[in-house]
């Protein structure tokens, strides 16, 4: 029943969406026209087609990038003819009021035809997702790109002047529907010769097995000082659907060897001091913690920085910047740095440094990608790795975050 709906929902659409196409090539050669309707009605044969193979399996039995590309290509079309059947909507109502007016009134002559300048606009507007959406899944899936800041920490010993980090966040692995781009991340990580490195959550969707193939490759970041991570929301695997408690329970103990097996120092509401030539500074690792009541609150920063030495840099793996706001600026003051994520910059927005910093995901986080201060604590959003649901990004690309600190 449900995929009847959304099948004549999806029909609708695409009835709607087809009057501003229809007068595009209403004077065009014949042939001209067929292609046209052709290409276009060819979009929903190709989704019932899916819908279908959905409701009976058959669909998933598809090679997954294979998967990935139907499902997205299904998304950008329909988004892209709903905001065309929003436009045709209003013209629709647009012309049913002028008809009514036209015979309460009989000098008045309202054109009731449809608005040609109304069907191209519609158009140009659903082209807009169609090209940026398509552009943004061919090129931008792994085009790392490295996000140097300078951080002002006040009283840093001079032994920690110009410490370089690495931060990483949000790789989901089960995203990823190819090996080879994603090697060029670990080769840029290393080019940077880091002191230390820190993951901030989200290694998979769900799964623990999804992180099995880059497991060789992702083991081969190095760093003098260690390379430390902590889990983030999808790393508890609360998205999936467990037949019974033990077997979440045993996908989660295997979540947490794996970071044994890459290396990885994982942090589990604790912390780590570490000596760097005559300084000593603290990482501290806290489960996930997120100010919205959507996600579970796994974190614990008290337990987290008990016992900690105090008069140190102490630098914070929080995977929800949300925290930040929550508990850590109002209520730790020993907090230097956060390291967060999450975000993803909901792989969509616009970025031109110095002029415009711009997503959607900004009305839900206020720190949604890059460096912020409160009271000369910092905490820094990177844009994570990998990509989830949409496998690609349009204007905020993957992130690979380094932090160099020096004195204030």
């Amino acid at each position: 029943m449900r995929i009847l709906i959304l099948t004549l929902l999806l029909l609708l659409i695409d009835v709607m969406a087809f009057q501003a196409v229809r007068p595009l090539v209403a004077n065009s050669a014949k042939s001209l026209r067929t292609i046209v309707y052709i290409v276009y009605w060819l979009v929903p044969v190709v989704t019932l087609i899916y819908l279908g193979g959905f409701s009976t399996g058959w669909s998933e039995t598809l090679p997954k990038g294979l998967q990935v590309t139907i499902r997205t290509m299904i998304f950008i079309f329909y988004f892209s003819k709903l905001l065309i059947a929003a436009i045709i909507l209003v013209d629709d109502l647009r012309r049913l009021v002028f008809g009514a007016l036209n015979m309460g009134i009989n000098d008045l002559s309202l054109s009731t035809e449809r608005s040609r300048i109304m069907s191209y606009g519609a158009l140009i507007l659903g082209a807009i997702p169609v090209l940026s959406l398509t552009y943004g899944m061919a090129r931008n899936q792994y085009r790392y790109t490295l996000h140097k800041t300078r951080i002002p920490v006040k009283g840093l010993h001079p032994d920690l002047e110009g410490l370089k980090i690495i931060q990483i966040s949000d790789i989901h692995s089960g995203s990823f529907l190819l090996k080879e781009p994603v090697e060029r991340s670990i080769e840029m990580i290393n080019a940077e010769k880091p002191d230390i490195v820190f993951f901030t959550g989200d290694l998979v969707n769900s799964l623990a097995n999804e992180m099995e193939p880059f497991v060789e490759m992702f083991s081969r970041i190095q760093a003098p000082l260690g390379v430390y991570s902590i889990l983030g929301n999808h790393d508890y695997g609360d998205y999936h659907h467990w037949t019974n408690p033990a077997d979440k329970h045993k996908n989660f103990e295997e979540l947490k060897s794996m970071h044994k097996r890459l290396g990885w120092d994982l942090l589990l509401n604790e912390h780590r001091q570490i000596q760097h030539k005559g300084a000593t500074f603290h990482v501290v690792g806290v489960e996930n913690y997120s100010a919205s009541p959507r996600f579970p609150k796994y974190g614990d920063l008290k337990k987290a920085t008990e016992g900690m030495a105090p008069d140190t840099f102490n630098v914070l793996l929080s995977h929800d910047p949300s925290h930040w706001e929550a508990q850590v600026a109002p209520d730790h003051p020993e907090i230097d740095l956060t390291l967060s994520g999450h975000t993803h910059g909901f792989q969509f927005g616009v970025e031109i440094p110095g002029y415009i910093k711009w997503s959607p995901i900004q009305y839900v986080y206020p720190q949604w990608a890059g460096l912020y201060e409160k009271a000369h604590q910092f905490l820094y959003v990177n844009r994570g790795l990998g990509y989830l649901g949409y496998p690609g990004r349009v204007g905020i690309l993957p992130e690979i975050t380094l932090l160099t600190l020096h004195q204030s």
